[in-house]
């Protein structure tokens, strides 16, 4: 079966084609990242009215590109939420108008089991069960996934998700939007060791995650010190260490405490290479495997849609209804309440 995906929760407008039986056939996706730019941040309203205007060119694009069509499309997954209300309304609108049009099965997609199924698409994949360790600009948690739609939350951030904290600690650094990619950027020039910062319950005795008191410690770093570039690029090589250190710790943790042996990182921060070659080091030594999406799919993409949709009407294993035209969004959404 041929699965539309479309993805459009925040500030990249994704589409991507999926087939249950040749697996991934493309996927395009536009980054919003030069607009918001200037603002030092994501303006909901600017990325809901950019998702109108790309949304329908990227699905033509990638009908082109795939020398397919609409009519050849089975069903068409979406990502419903969580998000930007008006940035998911715009998915949501335009899904549920084509499956209308095609009287063809909607599928209604959480965000998160976009990012936690997403090494799926990867080459080895990992096999059910695993512990993911999902790390992106607003979400910083720890997953027992026992297969599609079985999710157990293990443990999460009490404040600021990992990407928040470098994206603020990057605006404390003066650096521009999106700021964890520049400052992991400035930590590789950095002196590892000249500085030492905290490493929030690193020893606590369960597996949430605290990163507000990190990025306090690194305000009051950089208010002392003379910031120059040099000391600048030693305080992100500091900060970089101190919040990988404390994901990495907590996922070995995960992997003991469940019994399992295989860790899924998923989300924005998965891109980071301090991160990916800490877990590779400390899992090497438990004996434990580690799966990375590519690097294409650590941002908000609608191959991980697609292959969530897929994914669900595979496990339906039974012929859908086509859609009634009707649609909702879920700003807030518990990936628990699936």
């Amino acid at each position: 079966m041929l699965v539309l995906g479309i993805e459009t929760s925040c500030d990249e407008t994704g589409v991507a084609l999926y087939d249950t039986r040749l697996g991934l056939l493309d996927h395009v996706l536009h980054s919003q990242v030069d607009m918001h730019c200037d603002y030092g941040g994501v303006v909901p309203e600017l990325a809901s009215r950019d998702h109108i205007r790309r949304v329908l060119p990227l699905i033509k694009q990638v009908f082109e590109q795939t020398h397919t069509s609409l009519e050849a499309v089975d069903a068409i997954a979406y990502t419903q939420g969580p998000g930007l209300a008006g940035a998911l309304l715009t998915g949501a609108s335009i899904s549920s108008a084509l499956t209308f049009a095609r009287n063809i099965p909607v599928l209604n997609i959480h965000h998160l089991e976009g990012h936690l199924l997403s090494p799926l698409l990867s080459d080895p994949a990992p096999d059910f069960p695993f512990v993911a360790l999902l790390v992106s600009g607003g979400h910083t948690q720890l997953m027992q996934v026992d297969g599609i739609g079985q999710y157990q939350l293990l443990g999460e951030t009490v404040d600021d998700a990992a990407g928040e904290a470098f994206d603020k600690t990057a605006k404390l650094l003066g650096l521009g939007y999106p700021g964890g990619k520049l400052l992991a950027q400035l930590a590789t020039q950095g002196q590892a060791g000249r500085f030492e910062l905290p490493r929030p319950m690193l020893n606590s005795k369960d597996l949430n995650f605290s990163f507000s008191g990190l990025k306090t410690a690194a305000a009051l770093l950089i208010r002392k010190q003379e910031t120059n570039a040099q000391t600048r690029a030693d305080i992100a090589s500091a900060f970089e260490d101190a919040i990988t250190d404390v994901l990495v710790k907590k996922s070995v943790t995960a992997l003991k405490t469940t019994g399992l042996q295989q860790l899924v990182v998923a989300g924005g921060v998965g891109a980071n290479s301090c991160l990916r070659q800490k877990l590779l080091h400390h899992l090497a030594e438990t004996g434990a495997t580690v799966f990375f999406p590519e690097l294409e799919f650590c941002t908000d993409n609608g191959a991980m849609i697609a292959l969530a949709g897929a994914l669900r009407l595979q496990q339906l294993n039974e012929e859908l209804p086509g859609s009634d035209g009707r649609f909702t969004v879920k700003a807030r959404w518990n990936l628990e309440d699936l």
